[in-house]
């Protein structure tokens, strides 16, 4: 593996929420972060200011993931302007709901072309171009295991990325690269938050035993334990990050 000050990561969806606060978690561990945007440019620049006025390293790439090729273009991005990619965080999704009944095929197509598409297709440009001893961090959702109505089309494509997840660490383990995913249950985002009400949002905070909400640097810290050294032996694995909700 390339020394920590010399490693770069992509992280998909990294302009806002999760994937901002994971941006800005590897650039404070020493990586030089590609963040992917797909169309609020200004929210990328902010996080790119953030990271340069803290010292990193970063650029900001739009590209449209549900795309075939989209991850292309954020490879070769990353290898011009970092010589190389060492981590992928496959963060990037969507969250419509629907019951099953009342799912459209033009509903059921959206969803899986960015929540299953985009990270098979990130899965697959990093099998053909990380460098050996790299890191394939993709998300799930706590939600597979929940099984909650309206959840469906949703709940379906995260456990393909879990299948995925488990199949791909198996065809790497010789290149050592490490593919793992994680499932967060609720956390404080613009993407959880959206349509629910005070008394929803509360009522769901009270179902933890914890008594609260995820926020986004809860799911940031533990992905930058698998992107970093102390994460290495960890390989083909699903990590639910919800505070004990299942």
């Amino acid at each position: 593996m390339t020394s920590q000050t010399s490693r770069s990561a992509i992280v998909t969806g990294g302009s806002k929420g999760i994937g901002a606060a994971i941006a800005k978690r590897l650039a404070r561990d020493g990586f030089a972060v590609t963040v992917n945007y797909g169309h609020d440019r200004a929210a990328a620049d902010a996080v790119i200011a953030e990271i340069g006025s803290a010292g990193g390293r970063a650029i900001a790439v739009q590209a449209d993931l549900g795309d075939a090729t989209g991850m292309k273009t954020l490879f070769d991005a990353t290898e011009q302007a970092f010589g190389g990619v060492d981590v992928l965080v496959n963060n990037a999704g969507t969250m419509p709901l629907s019951a099953i009944a009342d799912a459209d095929d033009d509903f059921f197509n959206r969803v899986v072309a960015l929540n299953l598409g985009g990270v098979f297709r990130g899965m697959r440009e990093a099998a053909r171009r990380m460098r050996d001893g790299g890191r394939i961090i993709s998300f799930s959702s706590s939600v597979v295991g929940l099984y909650q109505p309206t959840y469906g089309v949703y709940a379906a494509t995260k456990a393909g990325v879990e299948a995925l997840t488990h199949i791909l660490a198996k065809e790497l383990g010789p290149r050592k690269i490490s593919v793992n995913a994680v499932a967060p249950g609720p956390v404080e985002t613009e993407l959880f938050t959206k349509g629910k009400s005070d008394e929803q949002i509360g009522a769901i905070a009270r179902m933890n035993p914890f008594g609260r909400i995820g926020q986004p640097d809860d799911i940031a810290s533990v992905v930058a334990f698998l992107a970093g050294p102390d994460g290495g032996w960890v390989n083909g694995q699903t990590i639910r990050i919800n505070g004990g909700v299942i």
